[in-house]
């Protein structure tokens, strides 16, 4: 019997939409390879009530339509770990390639986590119930290191994308070192 990949736990503003490029942003400049669409996520649109949706400007994301076969091609089980949730697989996904995706479903948003721990790393240690992932986002901290070191048990990668540049090469042979490691 073949060992279950690890899980890959996709956040999407950071890693996949760099929006903290900040002068590049001013000047409309898009990142090598990315291209930038327009979507009306449903928070988005709620977030801009009383307006009616056909009134609300779309929100923008830059999205490198690479990264889906980079992201397919790895060993893991792909997973939404974005405020995204469900979204992602609208928005985002067919967009860069991906097919629909399991989405970790957040209880409360932003609610500040144990010991200065993310939000999102007491919910992901309960998903992964042991279960070995790696997980991308532009907030890992030391903080959610030792939460994860201290409550999951099984391996775990937390990797820092830079949210000005987006997944790159040296993040893809990050993850691709570590899930071939943990199904030797």
């Amino acid at each position: 019997m073949q060992p279950t990949p690890p899980a890959l736990l996709l956040d999407v503003d950071g890693p996949l939409n760099p929006f903290a490029n900040r002068w590049r942003r001013r000047l409309r400049l898009r990142p090598r390879g990315y291209t930038a669409h327009r979507c009306k996520p449903d928070d988005w649109v709620a977030r801009h009530a009383p307006l009616p949706e056909e009134k609300v400007a779309p929100l923008r994301v830059w999205l490198n339509p690479a990264h889906g076969p980079q992201l397919a091609a790895l060993p893991y089980d792909l997973v939404w770990a974005t405020t995204w949730m469900h979204g992602a697989n609208k928005h985002i996904g067919p967009v860069i390639g991906l097919p629909r995706l399991p989405v970790i479903e957040w209880g409360e948003l932003f609610k500040p986590g144990p010991d200065g721990a993310h939000w999102k790393v007491p919910q992901i240690v309960s998903w992964a119930r042991g279960r070995p992932f790696a997980w991308v986002d532009d907030g890992i901290t030391a903080h959610d290191e030792r939460y994860v070191a201290a409550h999951h048990d099984g391996p775990a990668l937390l990797h820092w994308v830079d949210p000005a540049r987006g997944l790159r090469a040296s993040d893809f042979a990050v993850l691709r070192e570590w899930a071939e490691k943990q199904t030797r």
